[in-house]
C-alpha cells in the first residue's frame, strides 16, 4: 500500500440547482415533453479542483467559512458522495462522525444502535461485544442506553456517535463540527482521545471552527474558500492567514508595509529568507531585530547547556494597539515543541502599544540537552490574529559533553546508599564514556617509564 492515508487529486464537486421551471406540474405535462427526467436550472460548484495528500498518522485540520466546502470534502473522503471529477483514494478503514446522529435509527435504543453502527463501520458482532463496555463507559449515557435515541439530546447523540467511532480501531477518523455540541467535560475527553489516537498512528481529519484546536492538535491545516484551496501547510500560519482574511486586515498589512521602512521590516504574506525563516502577519505591529544574547548583550549562535540567555526583540507599533500579546516558542530541530508561553497566559494585561519598544525574555538557565533548536517569536491579538509571527527567527546550537538524551536537562544529583559501590568519572572533561575515562585516568596516574602489564 502507498505511504499516504488519503490522496485527493483534482477533485471537483457540483450540486444541481432545481428551479420551478425544472419541476413537472403533472404527469400529463411530463408525458407531453416525452422526458420523465427533469432538467436542472443550473449547478453550483462546492469544490473546485482540490488536490492534497495526507500522510499516515497525520492530524489534518480543515478550516474555512460556512459554505466553503469543508463538509462536502469529508463526505467525499468517507464515500458518502462521489466527486463530479477527480479522484479520491483512501487507504485503510474509515470511521466518520460527520453529521449529528448520522447512522442512528431514532426508533430503536442506544444499545441496538451501537451494534448497527459498529457493523456499518466494519466490525463483527463479536468485535462489538468486546468493545461494548468501553463504548458505553466513554459515552457516559449508561442510564439511557435502553431508551429510543429519538429521546436523546443533541449532546447525547454526539457522545454515543463519537464513542462508537473511536472504538472501532479505524485507520482514518473523520470528524466534522460536532464536538462543539458537547459540554466542556466531554470535549476535553474527546481531545484527549484524539491525542491518544494520534499517538497510536491513526490518521485524523477534522473540520472545526475552534481554531485553537487546529493549532494544538494538527500537523498541517487546509484553508478552503469558496471551494478552492486558499492555503495549506503549517497550522499556525494557515490559521493566522485565515484570521487576517476574516478580519479584513490583509489590505491594511500591504499598505503598512508600503508606508514605512524597508520591505524586510514589514510582516508580509508568508515568505522565506536565506535562513529558512517564515513570517506572516498584518504588519500593524512589527518585530524588527530578534536576537539571542548573553547578559552582556553579545549575540549567541552556539552555547553550552545551562547558559543564561536573553531573547531580545525590538518592536515597532506602526498602528497603536490596545489588544496585543507577545509570545515565545522553543522547538527542537525535529519539530518537537520544547517550551512555549506568552504574556497573556502568564497574566499580563495589555494596555497600549505605540511607537518603538523592546521586549526581553530572560532565561536564567537554558537547560537544554545538546542539539539544534529554533526559536519562534510573535505578537498577536488575544484571539490569535497575528500582527507579526516569525517562525524560525533564531537558530541555535546547544553543546554538551554529557551524553544524555531528550531535550530538557534538569538540575539534579545522584545519591547512593547501602551496598552500592560506584565511582564517579568526570566524563564531561573527557567527553568519552565512563569506562574509557576511568582506564585513561589509571594510565595517566602511573609514573613515567612504567607500563601496565
Amino acid at each position: 500500500m502507498a505511504d499516504f492515508a488519503i490522496a485527493i487529486e483534482n477533485v471537483s464537486k457540483d450540486y444541481r440547482l432545481w428551479g420551478r421551471r425544472s419541476q413537472f406540474a403533472t404527469l400529463k405535462s411530463a408525458l407531453l415533453k416525452r422526458d420523465l427526467k427533469p432538467a436542472s436550472d443550473a449547478a453550483v460548484a462546492a469544490l473546485k479542483n482540490v488536490s492534497f495528500a495526507v500522510d499516515r498518522g497525520e492530524a489534518f485540520g480543515i478550516i474555512g467559512r460556512n459554505g466553503s466546502g469543508k463538509s462536502t470534502l469529508l463526505k467525499l473522503i468517507s464515500g458518502i458522495l462521489k466527486p463530479t471529477s477527480g479522484k479520491v483514494v483512501v487507504n485503510g478503514r474509515i470511521a466518520a462522525l460527520i453529521e449529528l446522529g448520522a447512522g442512528f435509527h431514532p426508533e430503536i435504543t442506544g444499545r441496538e444502535n451501537i451494534y448497527i453502527n459498529g457493523i456499518m463501520l466494519g466490525l463483527s458482532r463479536r468485535e462489538i461485544e468486546q468493545r461494548f463496555d468501553k463504548i458505553v463507559e466513554f459515552s457516559g449515557i449508561a442510564d439511557f442506553l435502553d431508551q429510543p435515541v429519538k429521546t436523546y439530546s443533541s449532546g447525547m447523540y454526539v457522545r454515543l456517535g463519537f464513542a462508537v467511532a473511536v472504538h472501532v480501531d479505524p485507520d482514518v477518523l473523520l470528524i466534522d463540527e460536532v464536538l462543539s455540541v458537547g459540554d466542556e467535560e466531554f470535549s476535553a475527553r474527546c481531545v484527549a482521545k484524539i491525542q491518544e489516537m494520534k499517538y497510536r498512528g491513526v490518521t485524523l481529519i477534522f473540520v472545526t471552527h475552534q481554531l485553537d484546536q487546529v493549532r494544538k492538535l494538527c500537523d498541517r491545516a487546509l484553508w478552503l474558500d469558496h471551494g478552492q484551496v486558499e492555503a495549506i501547510g503549517d497550522p499556525t500560519r494557515v490559521v493566522d492567514a485565515y484570521l487576517q482574511e476574516v478580519s479584513g486586515t490583509s489590505l491594511a498589512a500591504s499598505d503598512a508595509a508600503k508606508s514605512d521602512a524597508a520591505p524586510a521590516d514589514a510582516a508580509p504574506a508568508p515568505a522565506r529568507n536565506e535562513n529558512d525563516e517564515e513570517r506572516w502577519g498584518s504588519g500593524e505591529v512589527v518585530l524588527k531585530r530578534v536576537a539571542l544574547t548573553d547578559d552582556q548583550g553579545r549575540e549567541l549562535v552556539a552555547l553550552g547547556a545551562g547558559t543564561p540567555v536573553i531573547i531580545d526583540v525590538d518592536v515597532d507599533a506602526r498602528v497603536p494597539q490596545e489588544d496585543f500579546v507577545f509570545g515565545v516558542g522553543i522547538y527542537h530541530a525535529d519539530g518537537t515543541c520544547v517550551y512555549g508561553t506568552n504574556t497573556d497566559v502568564e497574566g499580563f494585561t495589555s494596555e497600549k502599544i505605540e511607537g518603538k519598544g523592546r521586549v526581553r525574555f530572560v532565561v536564567p538557565s537554558l537547560d537544554l540537552v545538546a542539539g539544534t533548536y529554533r526559536i519562534d517569536v510573535a505578537v498577536h491579538t488575544r484571539n490569535g490574529r497575528a500582527f507579526d509571527y516569525r517562525r524560525n527567527a533564531i537558530r541555535v546550537v546547544v553543546g554538551s559533553r554529557v551524553h544524555d538524551i531528550g531535550v530538557y536537562r534538569p538540575q539534579h544529583q545522584w545519591r547512593f546508599d547501602g551496598g552500592i559501590g560506584i565511582t564517579h568519572s568526570d566524563v564531561r572533561a573527557q567527553n568519552v564514556p565512563a569506562p574509557i575515562a576511568e582506564a585513561m585516568r589509571e594510565v595517566e596516574g602511573q609514573p613515567r617509564g612504567r607500563r601496565r602489564k
